[in-house]
Parts: structure tokens; sequence; C-alpha cells
């Protein structure tokens, strides 16, 4: 489909969003440069990750590839994965320490805050060859992005108009990510999932309050997030972040519920041989048992029972997500506390008994779309509001989503 035969999306409707959104390629060229590239703050990973000097990992903004370090001064720096010269990797594997960074094209090499220190041969050979005089070095390093850190997380940005990350979140968003991560982080597995469709399905979804049990059978048969529980969606003035809560068993009836055609009302009766999954620890001493909190464009934390994770969100092209999962815990963890939160890692990931369905979905919808691209999908749950919710039956802060999108994608 080319730019002029699609059907325009009208700049004051938020609640249909046309399906060319996720397929067409210049919409995603034009993300890299308005979203990635532009005033966001960009999730680049964990502190944990890189604990000690030269400690560094790699990671994406967008398409960028960038390497996030540990300097000697104990300072975090991001930049580039691209030697100036002619465009090689600098860091080849995904994490590990080093005093520098040498390309293996050239030699060129790096220090950890990504200064280009030398250009091999840069004066020639026998007197012959080499670098112009007025070749300057402080002009040929990667692009390097502005750090910032925040209850153990790392994120970046290469805009100078990104405001500060406090003012970027909003403060009822930032109270809920300090509400989980308020002491130090411990690492307790990561891995990489591959999704089938555009990031924005997947981001969309996260933000969906109203799927999670409906899609989630093990959350309705075992009463883990019912709509009827008490909770609600804070969404903030941007739009593009947002909480989504319930409490533990609390609410309205399941009458509701038992009268829906929904998959955990089937005859077809879910059981559990070790129930212990469902033992919850009030860890944060608040009822809240199911949180999920985003923060745009690709970066979500996730506290569901005791399995707490990060999760980021990284476009590999129009029909491809990678899906980075850290599932993290605190350092003081005692022994029980870690028996608890592995048990309820079962819940999350490719498989877990709750997520094994987010990374379907995405796909079914990019595949069920694929012939209907001057279509639109259909978000009028709770009506047009993009502003934070009492009810978790509402569309408002996937509306909020588009909100903040379309404010940096002129479509």
């Amino acid at each position: 489909m080319t730019e002029s035969s699609r059907t325009p999306w009208p700049r004051d409707d938020l609640t249909r969003v046309p399906y060319w959104v996720y397929d067409a390629p210049e919409v995603y060229r034009q993300e890299q440069e308005s979203i990635y590239f532009g005033p966001v703050w960009n999730y680049l990973g964990l502190e944990a990750e890189i604990p000690q000097s030269g400690d560094y990992k790699t990671t994406f903004v967008g398409d960028m590839p960038v390497v996030v370090t540990r300097a000697a001064d104990g300072g975090v720096h991001a930049f580039e994965n691209r030697c100036a010269h002619r465009g090689a990797l600098l860091a080849l594997k995904n994490k590990g320490r080093a005093k520098d960074f040498v390309c293996v094209y050239h030699a060129w090499r790096h220090d950890c805050e990504g200064n280009l220190l030398n250009a091999t041969f840069s004066r020639g050979v026998n007197g012959e060859g080499g670098m112009p005089s007025d070749f300057d070095r402080a002009h040929y390093g990667p692009r390097k992005l502005r750090v910032t850190t925040l209850c153990g997380l790392i994120f970046g940005t290469l805009s100078d108009e990104t405001p500060p990350i406090e003012e970027y979140i909003g403060e009822p968003v930032l109270a809920r990510l300090k509400r989980v991560l308020h002491k130090p982080l411990r690492i307790y597995g990561t891995y990489n999932q591959v999704l089938p469709n555009n990031w924005k399905l997947y981001f969309e979804n996260v933000k969906d309050t109203y799927h999670s049990s409906l899609l989630h059978t093990f959350f309705a048969t075992f009463k883990v997030s019912r709509l009827s529980q008490g909770g609600g969606v804070i969404v903030s003035e941007s739009g593009g972040n947002h909480v989504s809560y319930s409490l533990t068993h609390q609410g309205g009836e399941d009458s509701e519920f038992d009268k829906e055609r929904l998959r955990a009302n089937q005859e077809e009766q879910f059981t559990l041989q070790d129930k212990s999954v469902l033992n919850i620890v009030d860890e944060f001493g608040d009822g809240c048992h199911v949180q999920i909190l985003s923060v745009f464009p690709g970066f979500v934390l996730q506290a569901i029972h005791n399995s707490l994770a990060i999760r980021h969100i990284q476009p590999k092209g129009t029909e491809e997500t990678h899906l980075i999962w850290n599932l993290i815990g605190f350092e003081d963890d005692d022994e029980q506390m870690q028996v608890t939160r592995m048990k309820h890692a079962n819940l999350v990931g490719p498989a877990g008994f709750v997520s094994m369905e987010d990374g379907a979905v995405g796909g079914f919808v990019q595949r069920g779309s694929a012939g209907s691209p001057n279509e639109s999908t259909v978000v009028l749950m709770g009506g047009s509001s993009t502003e934070t919710s009492t009810s978790r039956a509402s569309e408002n802060s996937i509306r909020g989503f588009w909100k903040q999108y379309r404010q940096l994608v002129s479509l």
C-alpha cells in the first residue's frame, strides 16, 4: 500500500486505529527518527547488570545498537555500538567487562565513555599514508546518549529536548514505580522472546487491562485478576505512561463473569497440582497483587504475585519484536522469598501460565488484519477518554498510548 492510497487517520480520533500503521515500512522508518531518536527516555537496562567499573552490556534504541557501560569513575554511560570509521560494531558480545573497545575491523580504540582514543596508523607507515594533518579524534567517536538513572533503572535519550525523567514519567506513575523498586535489585534471570508482530501491538496489549481475565484463562479460573476485583488504571498526562492494578480478592461479585461465555467458564475445568503457586506474600503491604506499569516507548515493569520483572520492547521491523525479560527481586530477599519468586516466575514469559497468550495474540492480530489495511481497530471501551480511571473495563491507557504516539509521529 502506498501512502497516497491509504485511508487518512483523523487527527482528533483516538478510538479508531488504522491497521496500516502496524505494517507500513515508511511508518516504521518515521518512528525511528521521531520516537526513538526523539524527545523520549529509552530504557537501556538495569544498574545491576553493570555493577563494577568496566562492566558493559549491549542493547538497542529502536534499530540503533547501543553499548551501556560503567566507567572507572562509577558513572553510567551509553553510546552507539558503531565505529565511526566504517560502521562496524564495537562490542560483539551481549555483556562483559572491558578496559576499552577496539573495533575488530581496523582497530580504532575507544574508552568506556565512547571517546575515540586512537585511530590506528593515523600518521601512516614509514612516513606515507595516514590521516590528514587536521584529523581530530574528538570529532570521530560514536554518538553518545544522555543518560539518567532512576530506582536502579538506566534510561537514555538522543534529544536535548527530553525533560527530566521524573517529569517525563509523571508523578502518579512515578509513585507506583517507586512502590515496587524501592531498594537495591538483584537479577534472577534473563531471556529473549521473539514475537511475530509489530512492537505497537505488544505495547497496546500491555496497556489493555480489559483483556486480562478474558484472554488469560489462568487469571480468571484462579481469580488472580478479574475485572470485578478492586483496582484501577492510572494514565500520565502525556498518555504514554500508565499503571494498571488489581487488589487481592476484593471488589464486586463474580456473577458478571459466570454469565459470560469465557474460556474459564467452559466445561473443561483447569486445576493445579501444586496450589502453592497461588500463595502470595503481601510484600508491599497494600493488598495490591497485580500491577503492570509502562513507560513510553518500550519499558514495562511487572509485579504479578511475587514475580517481579522488567520487560524491554525492542522493534525489529514491521512484523517482528524482541521482548527482553529480566526477572528481578531484591538483594535482601531471604531464602523463602527467593523460592517464591522463582515459583511465581512460572506465571510469566513465553510459556508462562499467564503471559504465554500475550506472546501469541499480537501475531493473531498481525495475521488477521493483513488483508484490511484501510480498516481500523475499535478502541471504545470506557468511551474516548485518556484519563485515569477507577474501572479496568476501559481502554483509556491504550488511547493514551496513541495520544503520545501521534504527538511524536505526524500521521
